[in-house]
């Protein structure tokens, strides 16, 4: 028997044919004269049957139904059933990436899973209207020049480096990342901050940049927590973190700050920036945008199933530490 599997000849189905037509062999010696396995026999026979008046099976008509077969397997469906289907094209309208969708997939009982690169090839060769809601809707990816922010003069900071162990590898909850979205005008923007482990993340809209406005934002979000869940915070440099120690006060916190220009050693909330401005694009101007939409955006992402929880979400990974949530 061959190792590898190898389609059917055209001289094998006229093989199959005059020893089952005439000579009237079975099924497993067909198979053994040609090598084969019987069950691709059976197979073939069962799928090509011609039924007529006598059911009869015609090498010839085989051979053109295994050539048609052949060269429309790769336009089948993709997704595998329609509610599958439906459940992705709804996914990808609220921002889900198709890596997401199919991990998300293969935790749900009742539903056909289906793989992330199966659902990129019905996107872009059956429904390429769906392009828009991926992350990278071009060709080749922009390169990402962040902003650099004037380093500020902060008083009294505990830089990230002196940061525990514990913090920086997620062992615990209640360790949250402060970091703002600008406005065009660079007048006001939103403050965003996000717990290290669970992702759990707080939008709130600024009227200006001014310390004072994101030390009460940070306040007023994080005192709906319990003081178990608010034990530290990581900022980077920008002159609106300045009051970094009247927030400690209040919450009873710690505050750590990133090395100036390294914005990635506060990577959570830096992804989750990015989520933002699929929503809120760069030169939007954030004062025109509601409280409501800003509340819409941060509950999308909360909802949203993270590889990094093992396709959970935040609100779900975060619930099983605080129980009903403060919203």
């Amino acid at each position: 028997m061959n190792s590898t599997y190898t389609h059917l000849s055209h001289f094998e189905r006229g093989r199959i044919f005059e020893w089952r037509h005439y000579q009237k062999l079975s099924i497993r010696e067909i198979a053994r004269r040609l090598n084969r396995s019987h069950t691709t026999i059976s197979r073939e026979l069962k799928r090509n049957i011609n039924k007529g008046y006598v059911p009869t099976y015609y090498p010839n008509i085989a051979q053109q139904k295994a050539e048609y077969r052949l060269s429309h397997r790769a336009q089948r469906d993709k997704l595998k059933s329609e509610k599958t289907k439906n459940y992705v094209i709804d996914r990808l309208k609220t921002g889900w990436t198709p890596e997401i969708i199919s991990g998300r997939l293969h935790t749900q009982e009742k539903m056909v899973a289906v793989s992330h690169e199966a659902i990129y090839q019905y996107i872009y060769k059956e429904d390429q209207t769906l392009i828009q809601y991926l992350p990278r809707k071009h060709k080749k990816r922009r390169t990402k020049v962040p902003y650099r922010k004037k380093n500020s003069k902060i008083a009294n900071k505990t830089m990230i480096t002196e940061r525990p162990e514990s913090i920086d590898n997620r062992e615990e909850y209640g360790h949250w990342e402060s970091d703002s979205v600008e406005s065009s005008d660079r007048k006001n923007g939103l403050n965003v901050i996000v717990e290290r482990k669970s992702r759990l993340t707080h939008i709130t809209k600024l009227s200006s940049k001014k310390a004072s406005e994101t030390t009460k934002a940070i306040t007023k979000r994080l005192s709906n927590h319990p003081t178990e869940l608010v034990k530290s915070i990581t900022y980077d440099n920008g002159s609106e973190n300045a009051q970094h120690e009247k927030i400690n006060e209040r919450l009873d916190t710690e505050s750590y700050f990133c090395l100036p220009y390294h914005s990635w050693e506060k990577g959570a909330v830096e992804q989750i920036n990015g989520l933002i401005r699929r929503y809120i694009p760069k030169r939007s101007d954030i004062s025109e945008i509601s409280g409501t939409e800003i509340y819409k955006i941060e509950k999308l992402l909360n909802n949203r199933p993270r590889k990094c929880l093992n396709f959970r979400t935040p609100y779900e990974v975060f619930r099983e530490q605080r129980g009903a949530l403060p919203f």
